[in-house]
């Protein structure tokens, strides 16, 4: 039977791993064969690690899943210059809330009319549409030829990225609305029915799953060896990649719907209890608390670079907090509520808000510097690939923003 997503027990974080495909059970192992394997799993794990904590310039030409990378800082050290002009817009009926994905040639999104898009990136002509069972508000994951994405039914689909027909599909109790994350082989993503699930990416198959206290609203950090989980529990998790054992719980009080980023040993992220809030993995601890005046919720998720966080809030204000110490930077204030995600592109930062407007900001004074009004809301957040700014708004217009070359 179906979970419904207002209905779910509250139960203890517990895991239930199951045997990954290839590996023999009781099954002893040579000793120098044995020390062979792990040697070769931590240089990959190491490969996968650095992949997923940052960005190569050959890389930031593509935007292949929610916040940019695994570690979720959305940042790129190159600047997207200004001004933006709008090279194209495309429609998807019923609205966006979707964050989209950028490949080579390829824009992807999801839409509320229960599609994912596949939209070429230098035209904004439909290459395809897949269907899905109900509305989308997750985000696409692009790797390996594949686009995988969950609706609110409950299912995560994979699709294949050319041709929009579907490779295989993972049902959950409830409704995924975060991004699915990836490490290697491993897909990783939270649902409505208070698990966060981790599938084999080439099949769909279940490898583990994690029971928390509540719903998982947001992304799943990958950073490490470990995703961190900031759920509707009021705790972050730190979970092993490998088997799913969860290795630590910090208690921070109040729910999360953002996604949290994670660098070093800090998980940061805002919290719908009106804080922003660094974790310290190593003590296992709340490392600081930051509280505007005016109380309003964090929706937003943060964009993290050179020590400074950017992240909006509900209080009609963008915040720029010193990560070190949670200190306050600068606010930048808006006629509307920002529950978009910012991303930091070297020297400028891009949000959305409410009334409509896409805008950047100084990183350093929070000065406007740009602004362009699409006349509907946005729940979504901008996408950056290159010299081009993609961003869907309530109303089901997609937009492609480009920068103009340098003379």
């Amino acid at each position: 039977m179906r979970v419904s997503r207002h209905h779910l027990p509250a139960k203890r974080a517990t895991a239930i791993a199951l045997p990954r495909d290839g590996r023999s059970q009781g099954v002893a192992l040579p000793l120098v064969l044995l020390l062979a394997m792990l040697l070769a799993a931590a240089i990959a794990r190491a490969t996968t690690d650095t992949a997923a904590d940052s960005v190569s310039a050959a890389d930031a030409t593509d935007w292949l899943q929610f916040r940019g990378g695994g570690n979720q800082t959305a940042s790129r050290a190159q600047s997207l210059e200004l001004p933006l002009d709008v090279a194209w817009t495309a429609t998807v009926p019923e609205g966006i809330e979707s964050t989209a994905a950028i490949d080579a040639t390829t824009v992807y999104v999801g839409g509320l009319d229960a599609h994912l898009y596949a939209f070429d990136r230098s035209t904004g002509k439909e290459r395809w549409k897949y269907k899905t069972e109900d509305e989308i508000k997750s985000s696409p994951l692009v790797a390996d030829g594949m686009v995988y994405i969950g609706d609110e039914y409950g299912y995560l689909h994979a699709v294949d990225a050319v041709t929009g027909e579907q490779r295989w599909r993972f049902e959950a109790e409830s409704s995924i609305t975060g991004a699915p994350n990836i490490d290697g082989d491993t897909l990783l993503f939270g649902a409505y029915d208070n698990y966060i699930y981790a599938l084999n990416r080439k099949d769909g198959s279940l490898l583990w799953k994690i029971e928390t206290d509540g719903y998982v609203h947001g992304t799943p950090a990958i950073a490490g060896g470990k995703a961190y989980s900031s759920g509707c529990d009021g705790v972050l998790r730190a979970i092993d990649l490998e088997d799913g054992s969860v290795s630590q719980e910090v208690t921070f009080g109040g729910y999360v719907s953002s996604s949290p980023a994670a660098i070093g040993d800090r998980v940061y992220f805002g919290s719908m209890d009106d804080a922003v809030l660094a974790i310290d993995t190593a003590k296992g601890e709340v490392a600081w608390k930051y509280r505007p005046e005016r109380t309003f919720p964090f929706a937003s998720s943060p964009a993290i670079a050179d020590g400074l966080m950017i992240i909006g809030g509900r209080d009609k204000q963008v915040h720029a907090l010193r990560t070190a110490d949670g200190s306050l930077a600068w606010t930048h204030g808006r006629r509307a509520r920002i529950d978009s995600s910012p991303v930091i592109t070297g020297k400028h930062a891009f949000t959305a808000d409410r009334t409509g407007a896409v805008f950047a900001l100084d990183v350093a004074t929070g000065k406007e510097l740009w602004s362009f009004d699409t006349g509907a809301g946005f729940a979504a957040s901008p996408a950056v690939a290159g010299n081009l700014l993609v961003i869907g708004n309530a109303d089901g217009t997609l937009f492609a923003f480009r920068s103009k070359p340098n003379p």
